[in-house]
């Protein structure tokens, strides 16, 4: 659809003003019209030229530009995160406050943000979006498909400062940082023993609990650990 199919000028004003065919609100400015009707057909005619996200007037893009950017003047004054937008910083204080603004009509789980409950919904409705180009395998959230790719590409962005060790996922090298910070924060609630991963310990659980959740499909024999019934395959059964 082109512009001069929804607009139509007003020569009864000096001016001039432009009308908009879907709603008749009157612009002095044919830019101002144009993004009045990209309100009503929804399209995007802005662009970000790091990421590709798309938006409707420059001043949605402008603010959106702030993400990327380095600058970061909004402080929180309880942890002193550092963000981009002030709008961000705002919605981040509903973290301390223990504001939940948002909430699931499916089970009334609260949320403070917006996005967190719109991720939530897509566990009732079962909806998977987001497709891998690639193997088909669907996610719902467009991060865990950019992640997921990079299982194809072989891309592993993340880098540890002190040893060199690359990782795929940005919360995998984190949790590989706390080797060599000596950091121990996660522990087993039944015997305190203190671990560097949160996987370590859920590994850890299976000596309290029994459980044996690995089984070998040519014996029927079961193992707590993957690891194990690998080991098992190669020696028993090669």
């Amino acid at each position: 659809m082109f512009l001069s199919d929804c607009a139509r000028v007003d020569t009864s004003n000096q001016l001039g003003t432009f009308n908009c065919e879907f709603c008749d609100k009157k612009f002095t400015k044919q830019s101002t019209l144009k993004t009045d009707v990209h309100v009503h057909t929804g399209e995007s005619q802005f662009s970000c030229k790091v990421c590709g996200k798309t938006f409707r007037d420059s001043s949605n893009l402008n603010q959106h530009m702030l993400v990327h950017s380095s600058d970061r003047p909004f402080s929180c004054e309880v942890c002193h995160k550092k963000f981009a937008r002030s709008c961000d910083l705002q919605r981040h204080m509903r973290v301390h406050t223990g504001e939940h603004l948002f909430s699931c009509y499916v089970c009334n789980q609260k949320f403070t943000q917006s996005n967190d409950l719109k991720r939530h919904i897509l566990l009732h409705t079962g909806e998977h979006p987001f497709v891998c180009d690639v193997c088909d395998k669907r996610f719902t959230r467009s991060c865990h498909l950019k992640e997921h790719m990079r299982t194809h590409t072989g891309e592993r962005p993340y880098t540890c400062e002190v040893c060199s060790k690359t990782f795929t996922v940005l919360s995998h090298l984190k949790e590989h940082s706390l080797i060599h910070k000596g950091e121990q924060p996660f522990s087993c609630s039944v015997c305190s023993k203190k671990f560097t991963h949160s996987s370590h310990v859920k590994r850890h659980l299976l000596i309290h609990t029994g459980e044996r959740p690995f089984t070998c499909e040519v014996c029927c024999k079961t193992f707590a650990r993957s690891f194990d019934l690998q080991r098992h395959m190669r020696v028993t059964h090669k």
